[in-house]
């Protein structure tokens, strides 16, 4: 009688060591990224593929040159980024067109590719100019965050826009943001006519969730598991405010971009909840905003992406209501 007993005494024990065990390693963890010296950290190099000459690398805290800068993160995409790259070639090139005012930069980040994205990538630069597109090169996967956090830090942009590099959202789509955001920052300014927009912190959020009910009759059923699960977490991590925060469309005014990427910690998919949280701390306005959003094959999001989103989600949590994350203003 005593044999089932003692079994429970082991699992218990050994679910214990094992709680104690994960509870030091996250503690651990969110120590270890708790200095962001993203200020420290050496500037990518841009080089001219057609001169071979290096390119002066900018800076977040430098003044805007350009008015657009779309900051796409790529990791072996060296398929799905060539059409998308050229459909935002087009539109750009016709806005250009229109609006002899309007400037634009597109950045490429590599997030250490193993397949020829590198290659494709400097195509559209010796096409378009390096000027007009920039390629940075991670040298080694570290993650849809990290990437975008490095391209939004060597921008040139008054407006930034992050998305992804399958064009699963419109860019036209952009001008929907970018709306929202000069009337908010026209009620902020009011008559003061000498801030320009890239001084005003304004976030606005690309949305996917009057698509809801659409997606949880046509995604695999996964995924639908995960997006729930994912809701619950991100609403007890961040709280309420923005219903789809992992949509890949979101655009900044430099002032927030500056304030929230040099803060950034979290690497892969949960960034953006840490967005949100950065955001709510600085009491940056976040808009949302429904756009046209089409499901590309060849998502990176699967069943093992479940355990690395909760894994920063409690690194997040950990990280910022102890204190070992100091928010830099």
């Amino acid at each position: 009688m005593e044999l089932p007993w003692q079994i429970f005494e082991y699992i218990g024990v050994i679910g214990l060591i094992f709680t104690l065990g994960l509870g030091i390693l996250i503690v651990i963890e969110a120590f270890c990224r708790r200095s962001n010296n993203c200020h420290l950290e050496a500037h990518p190099i841009f080089e001219d593929p057609n001169s071979l000459k290096q390119v002066p690398c900018p800076s977040i805290f430098d003044p805007a040159e350009k008015y657009l800068s779309l900051v796409i993160p790529a990791f072996n995409e060296e398929h799905r980024l060539p059409s998308a790259l050229e459909e935002m070639m087009i539109y750009l090139q016709k806005r250009t067109a229109k609006d002899q005012s309007f400037s634009y930069e597109v950045v490429i980040v590599d997030d250490g590719s193993r397949d020829e994205t590198k290659r494709v990538s400097f195509e559209f630069v010796r096409k378009y100019k390096v000027d007009n597109v920039r390629v940075i090169l991670l040298g080694k996967n570290c993650g849809k965050g990290e990437a975008i956090r490095k391209g939004m830090l060597h921008s040139r942009g008054e407006l930034l826009l992050m998305l992804d590099a399958d064009g699963a959202t419109k860019l036209t789509d952009l001008e929907k943001l970018e709306n929202q955001i000069h009337a908010v920052a026209k009620k902020e300014l009011g008559e003061d006519s000498s801030v320009r927009i890239s001084d005003v912190p304004i976030v606005a959020f690309g949305s996917r969730a009057h698509l809801e009910e659409k997606a949880l009759a046509s995604r695999k059923w996964y995924r639908n598991i995960l997006m729930k699960g994912f809701h619950m977490v991100v609403l007890l991590a961040a709280g309420p405010g923005i219903r789809d925060t992992q949509c890949g469309f979101k655009m900044f005014t430099r002032a927030a971009a500056r304030k929230l990427f040099i803060n950034i910690r979290l690497k892969r998919w949960c960034f953006d909840v840490e967005l949100v949280y950065l955001c709510k701390w600085f009491g940056i306005p976040m808009l949302e905003i429904s756009v046209n959003w089409t499901e590309i094959p060849g998502s990176k999001v699967n069943l093992l992406s479940i355990p690395n989103m909760l894994w920063e989600i409690v690194l997040m949590s950990v990280g910022y209501r102890t204190g070992m994350w100091k928010i830099s203003s």
